[in-house]
């Protein structure tokens, strides 16, 4: 599968993101991981839609930060920002044994077992063995108020939530007002990035978890 046109600052991640799309054009649709007909639109759905978040002129995760990316899946989105952003050492946080196993084979060969780890577990088993982490994200996991109990606690305090979602976000927000004030997150916003590169383009909650650092 050729990819597409990239943006100049993720242009020279190319091959390996082309690499990754193999991956899961492959080994992911052998898993179940992908559905075969997602694989037409692999670039624009899946790894431009979440590649964007990192852009560096987006300023959403800073320079060398600590990802942990909860109920990682196919490796959407952490996988894509640890091709994307070299600088970042990434966590893929997956409870079910067969998307830990093709997680990890991918990181294998993708040859970056430095700076990904792929943890078999829950979010609450995460911070007692590894602690928290500068940026926690999400994609299509569970309703915002469900999520926030599984990646807040993973947030150091200063910390930023970053959860792909999808077009009823503001909805989920207001239904989520309570676990919002419960974790003490403040700065709750909704964020609309990618375009012209994605279309839609991505929609992330931003928050950030109490006190700033």
């Amino acid at each position: 599968m050729k990819r597409p046109e990239l943006p100049a600052w993720l242009e020279p991640q190319g091959e390996l993101l082309q690499r990754y799309a193999d991956i899961l054009a492959g080994d992911g649709v052998d898993h179940g991981l992908i559905g075969p007909r997602e694989i037409p639109r692999l670039w624009s759905r899946h790894l431009l839609n979440s590649a964007v978040v990192v852009d560096p002129a987006a300023n959403l995760v800073p320079q060398g930060s600590t990802v942990a990316d909860v109920g990682s899946g196919a490796g959407l989105p952490g996988l894509v920002w640890a091709i994307a952003r070299p600088d970042l050492q990434v966590t893929l946080v997956e409870p079910l044994l067969r998307r830990a196993t093709f997680l990890s084979q991918a990181v294998e060969n993708l040859g970056m077992s430095d700076r990904v780890t792929v943890l078999r577990g829950r979010g609450e088993e995460v911070k007692a063995v590894w602690g928290t982490f500068d940026i926690v994200t999400a994609r299509a996991v569970a309703p915002l108020g469900k999520l926030l109990g599984w990646t807040v606690p993973l947030l150091h305090q200063g910390g930023r939530l970053l959860a792909m979602k999808g077009q009823s976000v503001a909805g989920e927000i207001e239904s989520a007002a309570p676990e919002i004030k419960q974790y003490g997150l403040r700065n709750v916003e909704i964020i609309l990035i990618g375009s012209p590169w994605v279309d839609p383009a991505t929609t992330v909650v931003s928050a950030t978890r109490g006190a700033t650092q």
